[in-house]
């Protein structure tokens, strides 16, 4: 699958899907571990995933760049607080090349089936291509916000003007002058519409729900700043732990059910509002009625202030259809526009596994998923051997970075890893029995957090469970998650 350092290396070829944060983070701890007969596949042509899709005006990360990028690789570099997707973007691209990971990556290979060989213990990669591939561990690392959520709209297909959504942004369309149509308010949509509503003639913004908005305080590093974190890393560690330490003190007020403690910073974002709103009436359609928490909690200083803007308006009754000349709500009104932007989300997919995979006896990820879906510490799932996925069920951080949860499932798996190469294992699997406790407990917990109080968001199944979110602290995740534990796992020696 890709070049070795020694035969028995030859022998071991490792498949990691996806080149994003996950898939390169992945890639680098086993370079660093001495470690290369291993091959990235990505079905684009560049790495970046999530940062090389969202490019739409005012794209950035709501998590400070210091936390936002490896602990393994830290940038000194960063020029503001909360990096732009381009910089990001670069960062990836950086480590990439400092890594010498381009002979490992396939691009333009969208694997699209995935079996397991007990007797020889291999999984069997199938691309979309036809092209097959033989692996002896696979990392799914495939990621949540991919694949846009096109709205089920009537009659959006029959527009006359252009349609895209944000992770799909048309640079070659100009917005100026345009009367334009923002569907969405969440997290693109608070970055886009600041971005885009000086530069349009009529910004027409429809909104569902609102959501709570907490100021963002973004800034600017100085030349001074990155030259003292350049000069002394440990200075940097220090400014990434205290963005870190922070996240996880206020961590309660995001995920507990618990109003008195959710109130505090529902007053600071009520107050935000009062400041970019004059309007009492706006005021009240841009308030939530639900708990703060119970759905992602966006961070914006100028989203607010956006609607006292002559030019724009907030739409908050339901859409009817959409038409050749623009958009129909059910009152009856009709808003003419030029152009419609999509800030919808993605399909994040929690019921399914992203394409067909198959385990052991012939079962299904999807047949294994029926009830919803759930892994060992979001990571591995019995009757799937060597079959690790990054950022699986129930390991979404409602208050921190991502990548604090990533790290501990890369290191979780490399040391899967090694002990198979180590021992000439066939195979490791999480027992039935460990992965059903770990997530009774997990669901157990759920009824005590922010996200079961009452509202609807796209961190609960059908049903009502959540297989989105950790229900914790972070530091707990990775105590936990952090290191591979044999005893939790069948194994099946060669």
């Amino acid at each position: 699958m890709s070049r070795s350092d020694s035969p028995r290396a030859a022998d071991f070829p490792i498949a990691i899907i996806g080149a994003g944060f996950g898939g390169i983070g992945m890639a680098i701890q086993l370079k660093r571990a001495g470690i290369h007969s291993f091959t990235v596949f990505e079905r684009a042509d560049e790495v970046g995933g999530t940062w090389r899709d969202n490019t739409y005006p005012g794209a950035a990360c709501d998590v400070p760049s210091h936390v936002y990028s490896f602990s393994f690789e830290p940038n000194p570099r960063w020029s503001r607080v909360f990096a732009e997707s381009q910089e990001i973007q670069a960062y990836l691209l950086g480590v990439v090349e400092k890594w010498k990971l381009r002979s490992h990556i396939r691009f333009g290979t969208e694997i699209a089936d995935a079996r397991f060989d007990e007797a020889a213990g291999r999984w069997t990669l199938t691309a979309g291509s036809g092209e097959t591939f033989t692996a002896r561990v696979v990392v799914s690392a495939v990621g949540g916000l991919v694949d846009p959520a096109e709205p089920d709209i009537k009659g959006l297909s029959d527009f006359g003007g252009e349609v895209f959504h944000t992770a799909r942004w048309n640079h070659d369309y100009d917005l100026t002058g345009r009367n334009v149509a923002v569907i969405g308010t969440g997290a693109s949509a608070v970055q886009v519409v600041p971005s885009i509503a000086p530069q349009v003639a009529k910004l027409s913004v429809f909104q569902r729900t609102p959501a709570w908005v907490m100021p963002k305080r973004d800034r600017r590093y100085s030349e001074r700043a990155r030259r003292r974190y350049e000069r002394f890393p440990l200075a940097l560690r220090a400014s990434r732990f205290a963005q870190y330490a922070l996240s996880e003190l206020f961590g309660p007020i995001v995920f507990l059910d618990a109003p008195r403690l959710s109130g505090w910073a529902e007053r600071l974002s009520g107050a935000h509002l009062k400041r970019s709103v004059p309007d009492r009436a706006l005021r009240a359609k841009l308030r939530p009625d639900f708990q703060l928490g119970c759905k992602r909690i966006l961070i914006s200083d100028d989203y607010w202030s956006s609607f006292a803007r002559d030019n724009v308006e907030l739409v908050t009754n339901p859409i009817e259809q959409v038409g050749h000349e623009g958009i129909q709500c059910r009152d009856g009104s009709r808003h003419d526009v030029d152009v419609i932007v999509l800030a919808t989300g993605f399909a994040v997919g929690l019921a399914a596994a992203p394409f067909p995979v198959q385990g052991r006896g012939g079962r299904t990820l999807d047949e294994a998923w029926a009830g919803g879906a759930v892994a060992y510490k979001g990571m591995t799932v019995s009757g799937f051997p060597n079959w690790f996925t990054l950022m699986g069920p129930n390991t979404g951080p409602g208050h921190t970075s991502v990548l604090v949860y990533t790290e501990a499932q890369i290191s979780h798996a490399l040391q899967a890893i090694r002990k198979i190469r180590r021992e000439g294992l066939r195979f490791v699997d999480v027992r039935q029995e460990v992965q059903d406790r770990y997530n009774d407990r997990l669901q157990r917990r759920m009824p005590y957090m922010v996200w079961s109080s009452g509202c609807n968001s796209w961190y609960l199944s059908e049903d009502g469970s959540n297989h989105a979110l950790y229900p914790g602290f972070a530091a707990e995740y990775v105590l936990g998650a952090r290191r591979f534990r044999a005893s939790d796992y069948e194994i099946v020696k060669a």
